[in-house]
């Protein structure tokens, strides 16, 4: 079986920084595409940031420009360093990887909450 455990959501000011990590353990081969997504009440989950094992990222336009996605494939690891942080920010934020094990599948984390003040 594989997890995903997600640490470092919180309360933050807006204008402020946060750092979320996850961290993927089980029976892994390799890890294709590490993402974070994130769920607002009563919105549809969102993409926030997508990387691959090589490096390539993607982010959803809202946060061009002010989040960061890097992962550390030695330790199956993914983080998202999140800047100028907004209210409209605050959501759950999870964890997704596309694992190889004895075949390929996604797993998510449990989610770690995000919350802007204002």
């Amino acid at each position: 079986q594989v997890q995903l455990v997600e640490s470092g959501g919180g309360l933050v000011q807006a204008g402020g920084s946060l750092r979320l990590s996850c961290a993927a353990s089980g029976s892994i081969n390799s890890i294709n595409a590490m993402g974070w997504y994130r769920q607002a009440p009563g919105k549809l989950l969102e993409m926030v940031a997508t990387i691959t094992r090589g490096g390539s990222t993607n982010y959803g336009d809202s946060v061009k420009g002010r989040f960061t996605i890097s992962r550390d494939n030695a330790k199956n690891t993914v983080n998202l360093q999140m800047s100028s942080l907004k209210p409209e920010d605050t959501a759950v934020y999870y964890c997704y990887a596309d694992v190889h094990t004895y075949t390929v599948q996604g797993y998510w984390g449990q989610g770690t909450q995000v919350t802007v003040s204002s």
